[in-house]
């Protein structure tokens, strides 16, 4: 186990998510249901779904692209999102 790389993808992940969408939706919901348990669960096991998602398309994709354009396509990406976003389109 790598404790520093633990650690930074803790701390990069808890600040990316940090405000966003996912967490309204779960005060939302949470305030709605009253069963904060069942809120917190169901958003965890998404959360955890989710980023195995991204941990295996980015082990596999490592494989066969340069990192330096897994990086490019994912920093586009972010942008065309936030432009989207400032257009009300997303």
């Amino acid at each position: 186990m790598d404790w520093r790389v633990l650690m930074t993808t803790y701390g990069v992940i808890f600040l990316a998510e940090m405000g966003d969408k996912t967490q309204l939706a779960a005060m939302t919901l949470s305030a709605q249901t009253k069963k904060p348990m069942s809120i917190f669960l169901g958003a965890a096991l998404a959360l955890i779904c989710v980023s195995a998602i991204g941990v295996l398309v980015g082990a596999g994709l490592s494989q066969y692209v340069p990192l330096i354009w897994i990086k490019r396509v994912s920093a586009i990406a972010f942008i065309v999102i936030g432009v989207l976003i400032l257009m009300g389109k997303y």
